[in-house]
């Protein structure tokens, strides 16, 4: 399982914690200063590239939610660290 860089998991975090969203609904989680919504709506789809989210799609927008849970993603960093350090 691919490791998240710092942002990835900050995304990943909030839909975690709230579930399904549009890139709308995400931006609107942020503090200020908010991402610029294209940066933030092509690291979601980079994230649904990487198996970590999917979508439904709704007209011309999508919603995303995450397709692994936080607990997995945690066992599998968990397992990579394990492996790699005993070979």
């Amino acid at each position: 399982m691919k490791k998240l860089s710092k942002k990835e998991k900050e995304i990943m975090e909030l839909y975690w914690k709230h579930g399904p969203m549009f890139v709308r609904e995400l931006l609107e989680k942020y503090d200020d200063p908010k991402p610029h919504f294209n940066t933030l709506s092509t690291e979601v789809r980079q994230l649904e590239r990487a198996e970590f989210l999917s979508h439904k799609k709704y007209g011309n927008t999508f919603q995303y939610y995450p397709i692994i849970t936080e607990k997995d993603y945690t066992k599998g960093g968990i397992a990579n660290f394990v492996k790699d350090f005993f070979g």
